[in-house]
């Protein structure tokens, strides 16, 4: 097959779908039916004013006119900043004022019919040349929507093995320098070579193309697995797909260096099937289980929790619905705030922090609709006066997203705990030595977290995204959100490139712990782990200073130490890679970066973005002197996660 041909197929597979084909030339300046007034213009201008007219009745031609000129000219010179403004444009209106009545009137312009994609004009145009300052480029198939140039594909020879996929991607980096204009309004660029077929966003590198597996989101690879770019075009360019990808699957986020985002195929199938099963479960006399994602660890679990935000907070039935995000840990909480404020754009509102038990209530308590709050599992505490939880609102349109729920701390029932009796007058050093005599232990109910979080949104609807999968002993994750809505596993992942295979290697340097406390010791766990607020954990702490002096002990640590880094040098001989080390504090962390900077000097430097080695941590100025020297603004330590 040649590139000739297969063009002529994709365009096929486009018609098929619902494009309608025009030939690049055939509609040039000098064309048989010219609809472009030079080489330089990427906006088909008439088919542009005609979608307007059609769309906005009501609104004046004056009014029409100022939006199609918002829309060609976007008011910045950097590309991606366009990209974005033009991206707002697109999915919320082009905001324009006019005089009706004697009053001055404000209101949206819409360039696309976002509920019913048959009254939008779809064209699939192959051969567009496009004149750039210095240069003038043709892109194989660019798909237009009510005149936009929404979506680029650039194909490659599949009988020339020097014309593979990657030769299309480089293609279009070139397109980027000397043909700018067209992507001002690109929202998907497709690269393919007839067996592989890739899509990615922008500002996606290479590594952030992404194969597009499915149609209806169910089977994978459905038209065998060398068909990529006919399932893509089936299953994300279709127009009913593509106008849901464009509204709510297009992120840009900006920490100071703005970048865009499309979603993955499992993100996109994950969230059409949340939404569906909360809508259905919020109704009355539904169940207000919105069902359990299963999104293995770094496939963009926080990106499909965005989206699926952002399409709770927009869908009609859901009245303008308030959403609760619980995770189970401060920093989790903090991170996941962050990747939320980013996307203001897509979810368009601002998320707010309840930063204390008081203030989730006073957050929550009677609001009459909307909002976004975060807040942990533990600000579901009761007040020390209490014996069940308050109720915050009894609305039927509040959604809590639970990150990570199939944890202990979302129990839905009471449970008998036994918990270690506190110690009157006993220092730090007395709660847990190694050789001291058995502690005493006495049993508690403990209700879960769960059932406060019931008890204080009685008809919230309830959905879960965890990175890890929900066991099938656990019936408490199920009692509360209900079976798997989605799932996209390791395997899955790996096959995508998503993430990389992991492997286990067991070494341990044991502690010296004695048998008979070994039982409860996981117990102990998960109650300092449950009670996170700091009026609780500071009880805590007393009882697990012992027991990190003894992780962290001067012999253990150097131990370990010296068998890291033989074992990462090792490995580098190998492999190349980076390593990355979890300690149970702190204080255990700088301990061991200092003991392994004994052994290689070299790997350290006082600049906290050069050296081998790095301690990625939260802290304050308050911190002692040992911690100091590793806190780092927010901004670097972002770059050190990464």
């Amino acid at each position: 097959m040649t590139e000739d041909q297969l063009e002529q197929e994709t365009l096929g597979w486009l018609a098929a779908v619902g494009y309608s084909h025009l030939y690049g030339p055939d509609i040039a300046v000098d064309g048989d039916e010219p609809e472009r007034s030079d080489y330089r213009q990427v906006v088909l201008v008439a088919r542009l004013r005609s979608a307007v007219a059609r769309l906005n009745p009501a609104i004046p031609t004056a009014a029409r006119e100022d939006a199609i000129a918002q829309v060609l000219e976007l008011g910045t010179p950097v590309l991606l900043a366009a990209n974005r403004r033009f991206h707002q444009l697109l999915v919320t209106g082009v905001p324009v004022q006019y005089q009706k009545d004697g009053e001055t009137r404000g209101d949206f312009v819409r360039l696309v019919n976002w509920a019913e994609s048959q009254r939008n004009e779809w064209l699939a145009i192959n051969q567009f040349s496009i004149k750039g300052a210095h240069h003038t480029r043709r892109p194989d198939i660019i798909l237009f929507v009510n005149g936009l140039p929404l979506v680029m594909l650039e194909l490659k020879n599949p009988a020339d093995e020097n014309a593979d996929i990657w030769k299309a991607y480089d293609q279009i980096q070139t397109y980027k320098e000397q043909i700018s204009d067209v992507f001002l309004y690109n929202q998907i660029l497709v690269i393919s070579d007839g067996s592989e077929a890739r899509l990615g966003a922008l500002s996606s590198d290479a590594e952030r193309y992404m194969q597009w597996r499915t149609i209806d989101g169910a089977t994978l690879d459905p038209l065998g697995q060398f068909n990529e770019l006919e399932t893509l075009i089936h299953g994300v360019l279709a127009p009913a797909y593509l106008l849901d990808y464009l509204r709510y699957f297009v992120l840009f986020e900006d920490d100071g260096t703005l970048v865009k985002k499309i979603a993955g195929y499992h993100q996109f199938h994950a969230v059409r099937a949340a939404i569906n099963q909360v809508v259905v479960a919020s109704r009355p006399g539904g169940t207000h289980k919105g069902g359990v994602v299963w999104h293995t660890q770094g496939s963009g679990k926080s990106i499909t929790m965005t989206c699926f935000a952002a399409r709770v907070m927009q869908d009609v039935a859901m009245e303008n619905p308030t959403i609760v995000v619980i995770t189970d840990r401060n920093d989790l909480d903090g991170q996941l705030f962050g990747v939320f404020s980013l996307a203001q754009d897509l979810l368009r509102e601002q998320p707010v922090q309840a930063n204390t038990r008081q203030d989730l209530r006073a957050k929550l308590g009677n609001r009459p609709s909307g909002g976004i709050v975060f807040a942990t599992i533990q600000k579901f505490m009761l007040g020390e006066d209490e014996d069940t939880f308050p109720i915050l609102s009894e609305r039927s349109n509040i959604v809590v997203i639970a990150d990570e729920a199939h944890r202990t701390q979302y129990g839905f029932e009471a449970k008998l705990k036994s918990i270690k009796a506190p110690r009157v007058a006993a220092n730090d050093a007395q709660v847990l030595q190694v050789a001291e005599a058995p502690a005493e232990y006495l049993s508690r109910f403990q209700v879960g977290y769960a059932q406060h979080l019931r008890d204080a949104l009685p008809n919230a609807t309830f959905v879960a995204f965890t990175g890890t999968p929900v066991s099938s002993e656990d019936r408490d994750t199920r009692a509360v959100f209900g079976d798997y809505i989605h799932i996209y596993d390791m395997q899955q992942a790996k096959e995508d490139g998503a993430t990389v295979a992991i492997y286990f290697e067991s070494r341990l340097a044991k502690l010296s712990l004695k048998s008979e406390e070994l039982p409860l010791l996981d117990d102990e766990v998960d109650e300092l782990a449950e009670d996170e607020e700091e009026s609780q954990q500071a009880k805590l702490k007393s009882r697990w200073a012992a027991l990190e002096r003894v992780v962290g002990a001067e012999p253990r640590v150097a131990s370990v130490a010296k068998d890291l880094v033989a074992h990462f040098e090792e490995r580098s001989k190998a492999q190349t890679g980076k390593a990355m080390v979890v300690a149970m504090s702190r204080e255990i962390c700088v301990h061991l970066y200092n003991e392994i900077i004994k052994l290689r000097p070299d790997w350290h430097d006082a600049d906290p973005e050069k050296g081998a080695i790095k301690i990625v941590m939260t802290g304050s100025a308050s911190d002692k002197a040992l911690l100091r020297p590793h806190i780092y603004s927010g901004q670097v330590t972002h770059k050190s996660e990464i």
